[in-house]
């Protein structure tokens, strides 16, 4: 028989290779797809009853010779009216047909689209079906050059089942490389849930034939049996994943295991999963895994695969997750997801929403059952896992609701506190003069370690607050607290991060104030520092550098925006606080000799640099130089 196909274009194959499938890899997919529904069609056939015959290997084979490519199955097979009705009537779904037949089946099937088959024509330039119906119709070949033109005749074929074979194209010959096989076959059909078998693969195991003659330690030799290579075939998939088991059957092992089977070449153990198991409103499985991230949010945040009844579809799952979530690892399979042709994009679709509301949902339930049911070992995990939920509370309102009850503040001690814990912990101490309860933090420990001290010394404690979110999430609790306010530790000086009613007499005089001012102007930056005069305690450093709170913070989101400003680029600015009552800086105002009191002014404003780690290159070089001739 020769005929047309039916289709409703003069000529389909230019549009299927150019247009219909973003990416000519994804043919694979498509083929080993329609293989395993044929496969899946059997064993529900004989579970009806229908099929009585023996199943026999069900494996689905992909082989590879010098020009041509083939997938073959040992499923259901088609007669030739089927090859008629599914094959030369393009875009009629075989899988659509038989679910509507079968309603009360429950195997999943992949192929919803009847376009999978002909994606074989992106990468060949003649395509051949060999197949055989589980009844007993005559074996058919079917045959077509890419034109819309087929040729079909009955021939001879042993076993039931279909090869499809495909002649590879001049300009697609990278298909017929193994380890290019190999590879897609890895990326989409890893867990597709009948074996899949491609080539073989080597074992080295102990011989029962061959032996080595070796010492035996006892100035003797004795024979051990010799390591001989043993081929074996390669099944390149794990057709009972993990996201498909009951979560009671799994222990924390069975889920690492797992972990380190989607991301081999990841040593770090996760921290903990979330396995997801729904199937109404809509269906969905998967497991996702907290990874330990700490400070910084990786830029490489496709770590999440997507899953369409075990076929992989993509790792680019924006819209399906929720943003703060991107940052997870794990897998995702739903059939309700809804996708295009190629498997390869989402659309629009209610379910989508519903899906990654749910998976906020059941995070949101993972961690406040953990602070409830476990808060040290929490506590434990707060560090790696903060980041997600500070990103959370900031891109997902009903999220920020939730983790208000379960997130933790760390001081600079180390030790943790709930919102509420905390807000008790500082009242007393740390409300100033307007009612508002001041939460002081500390970006670096180490770097503000003076004025961590300083803070400490009154009495007050100081939050860790580390993250590179912290200037939005600061401001976010700040909405969210009544009558309060964050303020960094290095903001301004001690008696004035938390204004109080008392006040420090001043020992210098206003007059004599200004006319010191000029005197350690002229020896400074005046672009990026600005002067201060302030009373503070005559122990205190004689100058120190401090930075607004809301400028700092202001330049900090405008850098994490993309560096756009309101205001323009805006440059580095500090406060040099000047004691007036430090005896030093008295000294300074009544030294006459003009090179020493130039001398004394440097020293002083470079020790206050030095502290905030603002002295560099040729200043602390010259920093150093003096400081060596004052001890002289």
């Amino acid at each position: 028989m020769e005929g047309n196909l039916n289709v409703q274009t003069e000529n389909i194959f230019p549009v299927i290779k150019k247009f219909l499938y973003s990416d000519h890899e994804i043919f694979l997919r498509e083929l080993v797809s329609n293989a395993i529904d044929a496969t899946q069609k059997l064993k529900a056939l004989s579970s009806r009853g229908e099929f009585k015959g023996e199943m026999g290997d069900l494996t689905v084979e992909v082989k590879l010779d010098k020009k041509t490519l083939t997938i073959s199955d040992r499923g259901i097979g088609m007669s030739a009216d089927e090859i008629e009705k599914y094959i030369n009537q393009i875009a009629f779904s075989g899988a659509n047909d038989f679910l509507d037949k079968y309603k009360d089946v429950q195997e999943n099937l992949i192929g919803h689209f009847g376009l999978g088959f002909y994606s074989a024509f992106m990468v060949a330039d003649k395509v051949e079906i060999k197949t055989k119906s589980y009844t007993d119709a005559p074996a058919m070949h079917w045959s077509c050059d890419g034109s819309p033109s087929f040729s079909m005749k009955e021939c001879k074929k042993e076993d039931r089942g279909t090869d499809i074979i495909l002649h590879i194209a001049d300009d697609c010959k990278e298909f017929l490389e193994e380890h290019r096989i190999l590879e897609l076959l890895k990326k989409y059909c890893s867990f597709m849930p009948v074996a899949i078998r491609f080539g073989e693969e080597s074992d080295w195991v102990d011989s029962e034939t061959e032996f080595n003659e070796v010492d035996d330690g006892n100035g003797g030799k004795k024979k051990e049996p010799k390591r001989v290579e043993v081929k074996k075939p390669r099944i390149i998939n794990n057709t009972d994943p993990a996201w498909k088991k009951t979560p009671a059957n799994l222990t924390d092992e069975d889920y690492k295991k797992f972990y380190h089977e989607l991301y081999p070449m990841n040593f770090e153990d996760p921290l903990f999963q979330i396995h997801l198991n729904v199937d109404y409103p809509f269906n969905l499985t998967g497991i996702l895994y907290f990874p330990k991230v700490r400070k910084t949010i990786d830029p490489n945040r496709n770590k999440i695969q997507l899953y369409c009844n075990q076929v992989f579809v993509t790792d680019s799952v924006e819209g399906i997750v929720p943003e703060y979530l991107m940052l997870l690892h794990g897998v995702l399979d739903s059939p309700d997801i809804p996708l295009n042709v190629s498997r390869s994009y989402l659309q629009s679709d209610g379910n989508v929403k519903k899906i990654s509301n749910h998976i906020s949902k059941k995070v949101a339930d993972k961690l406040e059952e953990m602070f409830k049911n476990g808060r040290e070992d929490f506590e434990k995990k707060w560090d790696d896992i903060k980041i997600f939920v500070e990103y959370g509370m900031l891109t997902e309102e009903k999220f920020c609701e939730r983790a208000m009850k379960f997130s933790l503040f760390k001081n600079t001690e180390g030790n943790y506190f709930s919102f509420e814990d905390y807000r008790d912990k500082i009242k007393v101490l740390q409300t100033d003069k307007d009612k508002n309860l001041c939460y002081l933090y500390a970006t670096d420990a180490e770097e503000q370690h003076a004025y961590i001290a300083k803070a400490k010394e009154k009495g007050y404690d100081v939050l860790l607050m580390d993250s590179v979110l912290t200037p939005h999430f600061v401001n976010l609790l700040e909405q969210k607290f009544e009558k309060s306010r964050f303020v960094r530790v290095d903001s301004d000086v001690v008696e004035k991060l938390i204004p109080h009613e008392d006040n420090i007499p001043e020992k210098l005089s206003k007059e004599e104030q200004e006319k010191l001012k000029p005197i350690i102007e002229n020896e400074i930056d005046k672009k990026k520092y600005t002067v201060q005069m302030e009373s503070l305690e005559s122990d205190d450093q004689p100058m120190i550098i401090t930075q607004s709170e809301f400028m700092r913070r202001y330049k900090e989101m405008s850098a994490m925006g993309g560096g756009m400003s309101f205001y323009g680029d805006l440059p580095e600015s500090y406060n040099l606080v000047v004691n007036v009552n430090h005896p030093l800086i008295e000294q300074v105002l009544k030294e006459e000799d003009g090179d020493k009191q130039k001398q004394l002014v440097h020293q002083l404003t470079d020790l206050a640099l030095l502290s905030n780690g603002l002295l560099k290159g040729e200043a602390l070089t010259e920093f150093i130089k003096r400081s060596v001739a004052i001890i002289k």
